[in-house]
C-alpha cells in the first residue's frame, strides 16, 4: 500500500523532523490563527437554531445534562445484572448494554461456532428469559438503554419490549436506543448476518415498527465510532457516517415511509479522539452537515429530523497496554472534547479496557470523570464554548469541505451499499498512515513509542470464568427442553413466510420470541429466505 500525497484526508508521512504539524485528516496546522482564518460565509446561529452547528438545545447542559453511560455486559445474565445495578447506584444515567459475540452474530451459545466465546465479549441473549434477567429489578419506566447490537438489533429490541412488559411498563414509555447500522458492520467491524437487501430491510421494518409501537426509542444509532477503530481519520468519520446516514434515510423513503416521521428518532454514534480543537470541530461540523442534508436533500420540514443528537464514546484504539493508568488522562481529554462538542450521551472507557473487559474499579473511575467534567470543569456553564475560536472554526470549515468532498465521492458510486469496498479500501489507507506515523515518531504516543519505560505495569483485570458459559449452556438447554416444538415450529415457518413477502417482519419475530423461539432459532429462520453476506476479498 502506498501514501497517496493528494488524498485531503489522511495526514502525510513527512517524518518527525518536518516542522509542520497536522491532525490525522491531513489538515496543516498552523502556528497561529486570527480573524483572516474564520470562514468567510461563518453560519453560527444560536444554539437549538438551524444549523445547530452550535448544539441541537437551545439551553443544552444548563437544562440537562448528557445521559451518563458505562458500556457493560459480560457472561451470564445475571452477572451483567449485578453491574448494571452497580452502576445505576453508583450515579450512571443510563446503561449501554455490550453482547457477546455469538449474540451479535445471531447464533445460540449452543452453536459449535461458539464454543470459547460466550460471554467474553459482552452479555449472552438467547432467550425471553435471558433478557428478564438481565434486567431484573431494574425498572424500564426509568432508564435508557442503549443497545450495541446491529444485524440482530430487531430481535434484542423485541425481547426487551416483551420484558417492560412483564414489568408492566407501557412500550410507549420505553426509552433508548438500537446501534441498528449494519453497513458499518460491511465496512469496518465484520459482525453481519444477511445481505444488504436483507439487512436493510430489517432496518426499516424496526424504523416503522417504533414509529407505531415504541415511540421514544432511537431506532438507529447511524456509527462511525468504529470506522474510527480501525482506523479512519476524523473527516473519513463525517463523511462516511453521514454517507450510511443518507442511505438508510432514501431506505426508509423507498419503503414508503414519510421523512418527518421517522428521522426524529434517527440518531448518531461518534468517536472520542484525543486532538480536543479537531474533535470539537468534527461535532460541529457533523451537526450543520447533517442539518442541510435533511432540509436540502431529503426536504425535512421538522425541525427535529434536522438535528444531529449523537452519542459519544471516548476512543478505545486509543488506549494502550502499556502505563494503562496513562489512558485516564486520555479518557478525560476525550470526554471533554465531547461535551464540548455538544453531545447528547456520553460512555467514558476503562483505563484497563487495553487488557480485558473493565473491572468494577476501572468502570466507576470512568463514570466519575463525566461526573466531575460535568461539575468541575466549567464546560456545562455555557453552549458551544469554542464557538468564535478563530483555530477551531478554520478547522470546523475544513472539516466539513473535505468530508462533502467525500460524500460526493459516495454518492458518485451510487450510495453507501454501493461504496462498500471504497469506503473499507479509504479506511484501510488510512490505519495504515496511522501506522507508519507511529513507527517513525511523527506522532507519539506516550508510553509506547516515547517516555518508554522497562518496567511492566499489567493492573488486575476482569476474567470471564468457564463456569459462566457452562452456565449459559445448561440453562439454555433447559429452556429449549420445556417449551412447545410444535408451536416453535410454526412460528419459525411464519417468519420464513414473512421474509419471502412484504409485510414488516417484526411481529412475526415478536410472537416468535414471546413463544420461547431462541435468538439463534430466528435468525436462522431468516437466513433461510435472505441467505448470507460474504465480503469480497
Amino acid at each position: 500500500m502506498t501514501q497517496d500525497s493528494d488524498n485531503r484526508t489522511i495526514a502525510p508521512i513527512v517524518g518527525p523532523d518536518d516542522p509542520r504539524r497536522f491532525t490525522d485528516s491531513g489538515i496543516e496546522i498552523k502556528e497561529i490563527y486570527d480573524e483572516s482564518d474564520l470562514p468567510k460565509d461563518l453560519e453560527l446561529g444560536n444554539p437549538g437554531e438551524f444549523p445547530f452547528t452550535r448544539g441541537v438545545y437551545g439551553e443544552m447542559y444548563r437544562k440537562q445534562l448528557w445521559t451518563m453511560r458505562q458500556y457493560a455486559g459480560y457472561a451470564t445474565a445475571r452477572e451483567s445484572n449485578e453491574r448494571y445495578r452497580f452502576l445505576i447506584e453508583n450515579g450512571s444515567t443510563g446503561l449501554s448494554m455490550a453482547f457477546d459475540l455469538p449474540t451479535q452474530l445471531g447464533l445460540d451459545s449452543d452453536d459449535g461456532r461458539c464454543l470459547g466465546e460466550v460471554g467474553r465479549t459482552g452479555v449472552a441473549i438467547d432467550s425471553l428469559e435471558d433478557m428478564r434477567i438481565a434486567f431484573d429489578r431494574i425498572p424500564l419506566d426509568q432508564v435508557s438503554t442503549s443497545m450495541t447490537i446491529n444485524a440482530p438489533a430487531a430481535v434484542l429490541l423485541l425481547l426487551y419490549q416483551l420484558v417492560g412488559e412483564e414489568q408492566g411498563v407501557p412500550s410507549e414509555q420505553l426509552r433508548g436506543t438500537t446501534q441498528n447500522d449494519v453497513l458499518k458492520e460491511y465496512m469496518a467491524r465484520g459482525n453481519f448476518i444477511y445481505p444488504p437487501e436483507g439487512s436493510m430491510r430489517l432496518t426499516t421494518d424496526l424504523f416503522q415498527y417504533c414509529q407505531e409501537n415504541v415511540p421514544k426509542w432511537n431506532t438507529i444509532s447511524i456509527s462511525g465510532y468504529h470506522f474510527r477503530e480501525k482506523g479512519c481519520s476524523a473527516v473519513q468519520e463525517v463523511a462516511f457516517t453521514l454517507s450510511n446516514g443518507i442511505a438508510y434515510v432514501q431506505a426508509a423513503l423507498d419503503a414508503g415511509l414519510e421523512v418527518d416521521e421517522f428521522a426524529p428518532r434517527l440518531a448518531f454514534f461518534f468517536n472520542g479522539h484525543n486532538n480536543v480543537f479537531q474533535e470539537v470541530a468534527k461535532f460541529r461540523a457533523a451537526r450543520k452537515m447533517w442539518a442541510h442534508i435533511m432540509r436540502d436533500r431529503f426536504g425535512a420540514e421538522d425541525e427535529r429530523s434536522m438535528r444531529l443528537r449523537f452519542h459519544t464514546q471516548t476512543g478505545g484504539v486509543t488506549l494502550t497496554a502499556q502505563q494503562p493508568e496513562n489512558n485516564i488522562a486520555r479518557v478525560a481529554l476525550q470526554g471533554f472534547a465531547a461535551v464540548c462538542g455538544g453531545t447528547q450521551s456520553l460512555h467514558t472507557n476503562g483505563f484497563d479496557e487495553a487488557l480485558a473487559l473493565p473491572t468494577e474499579e476501572a468502570a466507576r473511575i470512568a463514570l466519575r470523570t463525566q461526573q466531575i467534567l460535568a461539575a468541575e470543569a466549567g464546560a456545562v456553564e455555557t453552549m458551544d464554548p469554542f464557538a468564535g475560536s478563530y483555530y477551531v472554526e478554520s478547522l470546523t470549515d475544513e472539516i466539513e469541505a473535505r468530508a462533502t468532498e467525500l460524500i460526493t465521492k459516495v454518492d458518485e458510486l451510487g450510495g453507501s451499499v454501493n461504496a462498500i469496498s471504497f469506503i473499507t479500501n479509504e479506511i484501510e489507507e488510512s490505519a495504515w498512515g496511522y501506522q507508519e506515523r507511529y513507527r517513525i515518531k511523527q506522532d507519539v504516543v506516550v508510553g509506547v513509542n516515547e517516555y518508554v519505560t522497562d518496567e511492566l505495569q499489567v493492573p488486575d483485570t476482569l476474567r470471564v470464568d468457564q463456569k459462566s458459559e457452562d452456565e449459559q449452556l445448561a440453562r439454555l438447554a433447559a429452556f429449549k427442553e420445556n417449551r412447545d416444538q410444535g408451536l416453535v415450529a410454526t412460528r419459525l415457518e411464519d417468519i420464513r413466510t414473512a421474509a419471502r413477502g412484504t409485510d414488516n417482519l417484526l411481529p412475526f419475530l415478536r410472537e416468535a420470541l414471546r413463544d420461547h423461539c431462541t435468538v439463534g432459532e430466528v435468525c436462522a429462520a431468516m437466513r433461510d429466505v435472505f441467505g448470507s453476506y460474504a465480503p469480497e476479498f
